[in-house]
């Protein structure tokens, strides 16, 4: 698979520039900026789904010892992330992916859950499962490309119309 441009035009050098600049890191959610991406996050999602129906984890949910925490970061600012919560030595969970709307496109959302998937199967972990809303169409495909299938209710999410299960087998 070629890594670089093929192309020498500006926009294409800017593009990988940017791409290449992106960091991905385990971090605290407790960080004020990372409390204001994921608030950015909240606020998407109550705009897509009816309250009920927006399964957030707080910061301090996503700070226990259960939940990594993954930032990408552009220069310095925190441009995306998104959690694996472990719900037992079998089944983890993908939480709060995001990528803000100036970075969207640019493969950071697929970074994010392959990092996720690569520490489900590094902790040993069976299956991923993840819930989603109805309205969601980008971040279905990113699942789908990753592997994921689409299923009925995992854990105790609800039978929804506005939700969307996914999940995938890490191990035999």
């Amino acid at each position: 698979m070629r890594l670089c441009p093929t192309t020498t035009s500006s926009r294409s050098r800017r593009w990988w520039s940017r791409l290449l600049a992106i960091t991905l890191a385990t971090e605290s959610p407790l960080q004020e900026e990372i409390r204001t991406l994921v608030a950015e996050l909240n606020t998407l999602l109550l705009t897509l789904s009816p309250p009920e129906f927006c399964f957030h984890l707080t910061v301090e949910q996503m700070a226990g010892p259960d939940t990594t925490v993954w930032v990408a970061r552009d220069s310095g600012q925190a441009v995306a992330c998104g959690a694996l919560k472990r719900h037992d030595k079998r089944i983890g969970e993908v939480k709060r992916m995001y990528t803000r709307p100036d970075w969207q496109g640019q493969g950071i959302g697929r970074r994010v859950l392959g990092e996720i998937v690569s520490a489900a199967v590094s902790d040993g972990l069976e299956e991923l499962v993840l819930e989603t809303g109805h309205r969601h169409p980008a971040a279905w495909a990113i699942y789908e490309k990753a592997g994921f299938i689409r299923c009925g209710p995992v854990l105790d999410y609800p039978d929804s119309d506005y939700s969307v299960f996914y999940h995938k087998q890490l191990a035999a």
